[in-house]
C-alpha cells in the first residue's frame, strides 16, 4: 500500500509540476544596451510569451562567445544556439554577396534585395542552410560609410588621397577602398580602435555611423556617408537547437523573428540618422556628399571593384545573383 502511495505521489508531482525551460544562447556583435541588444531583449520577452515559457534566449553581447566568425563556426556544428551578426565569409566566399559594395543605392532598393523575398535574401538562406544553420531573420543596419580621424581630403573624389585605413579582411571592402582613393589595411576588428588611436592608420571603411558610433566615436573627427555597402545582419539559429525544440515552439520561434525584422525595417532609415546626429553631437564634422558624388563613387566600384568580386564567388553564380536583381 505504501509503495502504491508513493508511486502515485510522485505520478501526481510530474504532472503538475512545469517543464524546464529551453535555454537558448544568442550571441550578437554589439556592446549591451547598444541598438541591437535592447531590440534582441525585447524578442526574447517575445518569444518567452509565444512559447508559454517553454523557450528563454540567453544574450551574449559584444562578442562574447567570440568574433562572429568563430560564432558562425560554432552555430554550424551546434555549440552555439543562435546569433544576429554579420555573415562571415571565411566560411563561405560566396557571402560577400551580401557585402556587394553599392549593390542598393536607396532604402527601398535595400529591402527589396535583403527583404523578404529578395535576391540577396534568399541565396544568403540557401548558403547558410549549407552550413547547417537556419536564418530567421535578416537585420538591416544601415549603409556603409567612412570614419576619419582628421580632416576629409576630397571627400567626393575618386583620386588617391594618401589616407590610409583600415578595412575588414574581406576582398569586397578591400578593392572598395583602393577604388575611392584611400590606402586600405586590413586589419582585425579587435585591433581596428588603437590602430586609429595610435595613427596606425586614419580612419575606417568597413562600418557605418551606428558601428561607429558603438565603436570609433573617439577617434571619429569625419564621418562620410558614403553609402559604401549596405549593411545586413542575420538571424542564425543552428539546426541543432531548432530541431531539438518541439514543433509549436519552433512555430512560435519563427513567427516572433519574422516580426522582429518587420520591426526593424520600419526604424533602420531613421536610426542610421539618429547615429549619425550622435556623432555631430560629439563634434564630428559630417561631409555632405551630391547625388553626383554618390553616383561617381558607385559608377567607378561597379566598374573597377564588381568584376574582380565577382571572380572571387564565382563569376557565373555571382553574376545571375546580379542579373536577378537588375529585373
Amino acid at each position: 500500500m505504501k509503495t502504491k502511495f508513493i508511486a502515485s505521489a510522485l505520478a501526481t508531482l510530474l504532472t503538475v509540476s512545469p517543464a524546464l525551460a529551453e535555454t537558448l544562447k544568442i550571441s550578437h556583435v554589439r556592446p549591451q544596451d547598444a541598438t541591437v541588444d535592447v531590440e534582441l531583449r525585447a524578442f526574447a520577452e517575445a518569444v518567452k510569451t509565444a512559447t508559454g515559457g517553454d523557450v528563454e534566449l540567453e544574450l551574449f553581447p559584444a562578442n562574447a562567445l567570440g568574433d562572429y566568425t568563430t560564432v558562425q563556426e560554432r552555430i554550424s556544428v551546434g555549440a552555439v544556439d543562435m546569433a544576429v551578426q554579420p555573415a562571415a565569409t571565411a566560411a563561405d566566399r560566396r557571402m560577400q554577396i551580401s557585402s556587394f559594395p553599392y549593390l542598393a543605392a536607396n532604402w527601398e532598393q535595400a529591402r527589396n534585395i535583403y527583404g523578404p523575398g529578395g535576391a540577396v535574401r534568399e541565396t544568403m538562406a540557401g548558403l547558410f542552410a549549407e552550413q547547417d544553420i537556419t536564418m530567421l531573420a535578416a537585420y538591416p543596419v544601415y549603409f556603409g560609410g567612412i570614419s576619419l580621424n582628421r580632416e576629409a581630403v576630397t571627400p567626393g573624389s575618386t583620386e588617391p588621397n594618401g589616407i590610409k585605413v583600415r578595412v575588414p579582411g574581406i576582398k569586397s571592402f578591400q578593392l572598395t577602398g583602393e577604388a575611392l582613393g584611400y590606402i586600405p589595411s586590413p586589419i582585425p576588428f579587435a585591433e581596428a580602435f588603437t590602430a586609429v588611436q595610435t595613427g596606425v592608420v586614419d580612419g575606417v571603411i568597413g562600418s557605418g555611423a551606428e558601428g561607429y558610433y558603438a565603436s570609433f566615436r573617439d577617434v571619429t573627427k569625419t564621418y562620410i556617408p558614403a553609402n559604401t555597402h549596405f549593411e545586413v545582419w542575420y538571424m542564425i539559429i543552428s539546426n541543432e537547437s531548432l530541431s531539438g525544440l518541439p514543433d509549436e515552439d519552433q512555430a512560435a520561434l519563427k513567427a516572433e523573428a519574422e516580426k522582429f525584422e518587420a520591426t526593424r525595417w520600419t526604424v533602420a532609415e531613421s536610426d542610421q540618422g539618429a547615429n549619425e546626429q550622435k556623432l555631430a553631437d560629439l563634434g564630428a564634422t559630417i561631409v555632405s556628399l551630391s547625388p553626383e558624388e554618390l553616383a561617381a563613387m558607385s559608377a567607378k566600384v561597379r566598374e573597377t571593384v564588381w568584376p574582380q568580386v565577382l571572380e572571387d564567388v564565382g563569376a557565373d553564380w555571382g553574376q545571375a545573383i546580379l542579373d536577378q536583381i537588375a529585373k
